[in-house]
């Protein structure tokens, strides 16, 4: 008989690869997965890249290359997180990795032991969440408002919590709420750390798809005592199929990371980042981005008004000002894992929200995501779910 790891018995990925299997078909109106839209990918433009490095360097793209990444690459990284997002780094600090996912499986493997304590926002990211769990941490959920993480409770935790090792964060329009912290909170959110000397990993994978407002700091750019690992991708501003991520860090906690690195795969792609690289050459990204935010943001009003529209007053909604989704809360007695099998008989999906929660216990929410489908199919799905929402109403 096999026998497998128990660390495997911590992993509960069932729940949303059934679901995930279900909406694949095409006559699913999805708004269950966290997808750029495939119409906006550069593909000309990538197969002229290809091109260039194959005809330019092909044997050099069909090799190894070092653990760190292209050093060419993480220098545009490194330029690009300067205009973007006021950090101050350098082609040193960047570790090219495997999609930011890969730097979230790092992140626990470097800091986490068993049972050693993780931080996370209430509701947060379920990969990452399943990243960390490998490491058998013990999780403690941060309440959340509006505004994301609330502060008083951070500092209430940390200054009553032992062995807590690490917070996990997403400020910009984070998933699943699309929430964004305002200044104020990312400035005391900094000083509680200081206080506190708890490392942070920002995931920051939506930053770029802000549709209003005025753009706010990373908290690494924050950061006086080199305790924040900014995690960045280019997934969701060029191609996710790349796997293209980064972790920026000070150099001690980069060793570490880029150890773990060596353990996992050696290296990315050498042909990804060098045709990565030369499309960055050929091509204005900051365009690319915009006609992206441009898209994105108008998916984002139809839903909204849709929600407005037809969604009973009993369900409550955030209104994200850039990223991919939107958060339902609906009246406690409803379970929307199970209102989502109901919404899969009128052709219509979501993502259960108690799979965002690490410690379970809410069951009454459930992500949105409008990144994907076209006007007509958004308002068609919002309606549909419209009706089974009211039905399960009391």
């Amino acid at each position: 008989m096999v026998r497998f790891a128990k660390r495997l018995d911590l992993l509960d990925g069932s729940d949303i690869g059934d679901l995930l299997r279900l909406i694949a078909r095409p006559d699913i109106i999805s708004f269950a997965g966290g997808l750029p839209a495939p119409e906006l990918f550069p593909v000309e433009e990538l197969k002229q890249a290809g091109i260039a490095v194959m005809e330019e360097m092909g044997t050099v793209a069909c090799q190894y290359s070092s653990t760190e990444g292209l050093p060419a690459l993480r220098q545009k990284i490194a330029e690009r997180m300067e205009v973007k997002n006021n950090i101050h780094t350098s082609a040193d600090q960047i570790l090219i990795t495997s999609g930011s996912q890969q730097g979230l499986d790092f992140a626990a493997r470097v800091f986490i032991d068993k049972g050693d304590v993780i931080l996370v926002e209430s509701p947060s990211y379920l990969g990452a969440i399943n990243a960390f769990k490998a490491s058998e941490p013990t999780f403690i959920e941060v309440p959340t408002d509006d505004g994301g993480m609330i502060m008083e409770d951070l500092d209430k935790i940390l200054a009553t919590t032992e062995n807590v090792k690490m917070v996990y964060v997403i400020p910009d329009f984070q998933n699943p709420t699309g929430r964004t912290w305002s200044l104020e909170r990312r400035k005391k959110f900094m000083e509680i750390i200081n206080k506190y000397e708890i490392p942070v990993i920002e995931d920051n994978p939506y930053g770029e798809l802000r549709f209003e407002d005025e753009d706010m700091p990373a908290l690494k750019s924050l950061d006086t005592k080199g305790l924040v690992v900014y995690l960045g991708t280019l997934s969701k501003i060029m191609v996710p199929g790349f796997r293209l991520g980064w972790v920026c860090a000070e150099d001690e906690i980069l060793s570490k990371f880029n150890t773990m690195k060596q353990g996992a795969d050696l290296q990315t792609s050498t042909l990804t980042q060098l045709q990565a690289n030369k499309y960055l050459d050929l091509n204005d990204l900051d365009a690319h981005v915009n006609k992206i935010r441009e898209v994105y943001k108008h998916r984002r009003d139809v839903m909204m008004a849709a929600m407005k529209e037809y969604f009973p007053e009993e369900a409550k909604f955030t209104y994200p000002v850039g990223g991919l989704f939107t958060w339902v809360e609906l009246p406690s007695y409803i379970n929307t894992k199970d209102m989502a099998l109901q919404c899969l008989e009128k052709k219509v999906a979501y993502v259960p929200g108690g799979s965002f929660f690490p410690n379970g216990g809410k069951n009454n929410c459930f992500r949105m995501n409008y990144s994907c489908m076209s006007d007509e199919k958004i308002i068609e799905g919002v309606k549909a779910l419209a009706e089974v929402i009211k039905a399960n109403l009391k």
